[in-house]
């Protein structure tokens, strides 16, 4: 497992990475949400109420920071998060 801190315009993020069989699960948490890659579900998140937002094909932290939001929670869209913006900018809108 891998920890790193992401720093973007409004705070710190922290990065975790598992190494899978084949490809990493991704996720990087800000202070009010979190960013996960493909391999986790939208609709877990949003029966928990927590604020996230959903990127494919990525096997990095930089992928996930480039990469379009596809799914986000209702929680995460309260706060400005929307399908189509980066994964930067959805991060940033969780802080």
């Amino acid at each position: 497992m891998l920890i790193e801190q992401i720093q973007l315009e409004n705070g710190c993020a922290l990065g975790l990475r598992f190494e899978m069989q084949k490809y990493p699960l991704l996720v990087i948490r800000a202070e009010k949400g979190f960013l996960m890659c493909g391999y986790l579900n939208v609709s877990a998140a949003e029966t928990l109420g927590d604020a996230a937002a959903k990127v494919k094909g990525v096997q990095s932290f930089e992928d996930m920071l480039k990469a379009q939001v596809v799914e986000v929670t209702r929680f995460a869209r309260e706060i400005g998060v929307e399908t189509g913006m980066t994964g930067r900018e959805a991060l940033e809108r969780m802080f």
